[in-house]
């Protein structure tokens, strides 16, 4: 028999195990978030899916849900919060939405538009980030990194390659490429790797493909982000 809880005073059911995040999606409640996959075990690292759990703040998506708990999420506070994060985002790397091959298809952007981020605020660290076209079928564009992991837990997870890895600490963490050049041509990543289908941004892209969609009929053209869960019931990637 499932249990209840409440976020911002609705009621949601949630099966044992599950998380706030997760009971959330399948009442069609989207919580924004950039590193969470359904396919993979919660990781936590974004933070962008905060909520505030009985008054004390958490992530939704390692949060297991329990009965009787009241759960805050899209209030001014929180989405204050989460544009916040955004905007740094925005400006640890090189995000530049009109020239981008994966704008109107990119998760971070459609979040920004869903918190009503209207500007990046923060002074823009421009790093200088290396742009890899060795593979003959994917080109790797380091700039928009939001070291996510996806394609690290995919490789390693689903894929059993270990292609991509984290390195670095704290604002010197970047991603980088399993192999002794640094190239992903010097790997077996191929098109049919998990890896090839994680990213929420523009990192990972298939060759010879840039800007097949027209403006109007890209993902989140045609339906913003935050009411895609809502048709679903599902947690978007």
């Amino acid at each position: 028999m499932s249990q209840t809880f409440t976020i911002d005073g609705r009621v949601i059911p949630f099966a044992e195990g599950q998380t706030i995040l997760q009971a959330a999606s399948a009442a069609g409640i989207f919580i924004p978030h950039l590193c969470h996959h359904p396919d993979f075990k919660p990781h936590g690292s974004c933070k962008l899916c905060t909520v505030k759990v009985n008054g004390r703040h958490a992530a939704s998506c390692t949060m297991r849900a329990m009965a009787g708990m009241a759960v805050e999420s899209d209030t001014g506070e929180i989405n204050g919060e989460r544009r916040a994060l955004t905007q740094m985002l925005f400006v640890e790397g090189n995000h530049f939405c009109p020239s981008c091959e994966v704008s109107g298809n990119c998760q971070l952007q459609a979040t920004a538009y869903h918190l009503g981020m209207m500007s990046p605020h923060y002074d823009h660290f421009f790093p200088n980030r290396a742009v890899d076209a060795s593979h003959p079928d994917f080109l790797l564009d380091f700039n928009r990194c939001i070291l996510c992991s996806l394609c690290v837990r995919a490789s390693r997870d689903v894929d059993g390659k270990n292609v991509f890895a984290l390195s670095g600490r704290g604002i010197n963490t970047h991603l980088i490429v399993n192999a002794r050049s640094g190239q992903l041509a010097d790997t077996n990543f191929s098109a049919a790797d998990k890896a090839a289908q994680v990213c929420p941004v523009g990192v990972i892209l298939r060759k010879r493909r840039g800007f097949a969609v027209p403006i109007g009929e890209r993902t989140y053209d045609r339906k913003p982000i935050g009411e895609m869960v809502e048709a679903t019931g599902e947690s978007l990637p």
